[in-house]
């Protein structure tokens, strides 16, 4: 792990706490993917950067409500989750990666945390993020178009993209985006 650039991002945060939270997700994440195969990656420590390297490029500090699309294995959302005071609402309709992730709320002891087991837009709780993110689930206007009912004019939408990005964004009606990127990812930060 680049521990340089990961301190630099932390520095700011509680670093012993956020530490201590990753060797529970790290051991809980072995012991789940021996059963049921959440995730094929392999460098944990290298997603977990890739997951708060946003923090170089966003200020989080007013930011209440945090809805994080197709969770998977937790990234980016679980370590974000780690370090903010935001509430957290994850949405992952695999029943086992809901599990998983439910298992992490419980052992880091995470309060802001809250897992649906269903796609965003079944979802009816009224829910309103200032911030959407997602890591590389489909391209960004089926995105938008999933996310209307959590998304507001005010929302802004954090997405962790590849190099398709920029072919995504073309004929977007809204073209209020940043880009910054950090060897193969491309980090968006597509504003309403």
């Amino acid at each position: 792990m680049n521990l340089d650039f990961l301190y630099s991002i932390l520095e700011n945060f509680n670093q012993k706490d956020f530490e201590e939270k990753v060797k529970i997700y790290q051991e809980n994440l072995i012991k789940f993917n021996k059963i049921h195969n959440l995730t094929q990656i392999k460098n944990i420590e290298e997603n977990i950067i890739d997951s708060i390297k946003i923090l170089s490029f966003f200020d989080f500090s007013k930011v209440k409500n945090i809805a994080d699309i197709g969770s998977g294995a937790g990234f980016p959302a679980i370590f974000l989750a780690f370090l903010l005071e935001s509430n957290f609402y994850l949405f992952e309709p695999n029943p086992k990666k809901a599990a998983f992730l439910r298992t992490i709320k419980i052992e880091c002891e995470l309060s802001n945390l809250n897992i649906y087991k269903e796609k965003a837009q079944e979802n009816k709780n009224n829910i309103k993020a200032d911030v959407i993110t997602s890591r590389a689930l489909m391209d960004v206007k089926p995105l938008i178009q999933i996310c209307k009912d959590l998304s507001s004019e005010k929302t802004t939408f954090i997405l962790w993209k590849g190099s398709e990005i920029y072919k995504e964004l073309e004929g977007l009606e809204n073209k209020n985006y940043q880009i910054f990127e950090s060897g193969f990812r491309k980090y968006c930060i597509l504003s309403s």
